[in-house]
């Protein structure tokens, strides 16, 4: 699967960076989810090649809204572009009716059927292609990660059943192949009985805001990327006396390390951290205080880059900066 990071500041957006969203792509390239939709995230979007057309679902982490004040514009952009599958929305359940007059007050007539669930009580979301769980985090406000790992990944077919059960190969192997029910001999032939993955499926936990990486210990065994934020330098906390719901770099590194953790993805740093290496504070510091911690793939976000697993299970950049 491959991430796209639509914003990457917490709070406020800067010249460089958009605030909180984060796409995360199927690996066939054709459908993706979005964790989060600051202001202006359908914007960044149209310097993608995703579509609101392709998007199977929309998760958001907490109530701030660097991390939702975006969500009403791109659903209705969503309805002036035709789309009509429903969607999917995960979030806090005090955003519920705020979603709703926001539509309702701008007479957004939608013409796709939109399905709120409540993150805090969502036991497991799940379509054909992933499946989603939460994890309570700790913030000034509740607030969730989402881990999404891979359904059936590039499913093959299972010969070896096939063979055993008599079914002929032909046109029934082949609408099998393409995940549709067939029926054979008086029997309802289901595509998920007779199609099995490819490879091991790949996992992704997507954070929100979070002062206690601990809190993630007991759903990172097996993860294969960790994307979480890193507001500030521990430094910095350390000058202000505040982290203000926050981790610093150095906390969610060490996190990782002991958790085994092969890549980690951080993220939402705070407005003051220049792109500038001759301004203070330097983003860049960020990566310095992390790598003091950290021995696997570590990565600095970056707005408008794409990311992608490998099967030997590396994330690389993808060279080819979106731009800007």
């Amino acid at each position: 699967m491959d991430l796209i990071f639509l914003g990457t500041s917490a709070g406020a957006p800067t010249r460089n960076r958009n605030v909180s969203g984060t796409a995360l792509i199927e690996s066939s390239g054709k459908g993706w989810y979005l964790v989060d939709c600051g202001e202006a995230t359908q914007h960044q979007l149209l310097r993608t090649p995703l579509t609101l057309k392709n998007l199977r679902g929309c998760f958001i982490t907490h109530v701030h809204g660097d991390h939702c004040f975006g969500l009403p514009g791109l659903l209705a952009t969503a309805g002036m572009s035709g789309r009509l599958e429903p969607l999917d929305i995960v979030l806090p359940v005090a955003l519920h009716d705020w979603v709703r007059l926001s539509l309702s007050a701008s007479r957004s007539c939608l013409s796709f059927e939109v399905r709120l669930h409540a993150s805090e009580t969502l036991n497991g979301w799940r379509n054909g292609h992933v499946q989603v769980d939460t994890v309570a985090l700790s913030h000034r406000v509740p607030s969730h990660g989402y881990l999404f790992a891979e359904s059936n990944p590039d499913p093959r077919l299972d010969v070896q059943r096939l063979e055993a059960e008599g079914i002929p190969r032909g046109p029934i192997w082949g609408e099998l192949a393409h995940g549709r029910e067939v029926e054979h001999a008086g029997r309802l032939l289901r595509a998920q009985d007779y199609l099995c993955p490819a490879r091991p499926g790949q996992r992704f936990i997507i954070c929100g805001d979070n002062d206690t990486p601990d809190l993630l210990a007991k759903v990172v065994p097996g993860a294969d990327v960790l994307v979480h934020e890193a507001t500030f330098c521990q430094s910095l906390i350390d000058r202000t006396r505040e982290s203000y719901g926050h981790s610093s770099a150095a906390a969610v590194a060490r996190f990782a390390e002991s958790a085994g953790i092969p890549n980690l993805v951080l993220t939402h740093f705070s407005a003051r951290y220049q792109s500038n290496p001759g301004q203070s504070p330097f983003i860049g510091d960020i990566h310095e205080e992390a790598a003091a911690c950290f021995t696997g793939q570590l990565i600095l976000a970056q707005d408008l880059q794409r990311y992608h697993l490998d099967r030997d299970g590396r994330l690389q950049v993808v060279m080819e900066r979106l731009s800007q």
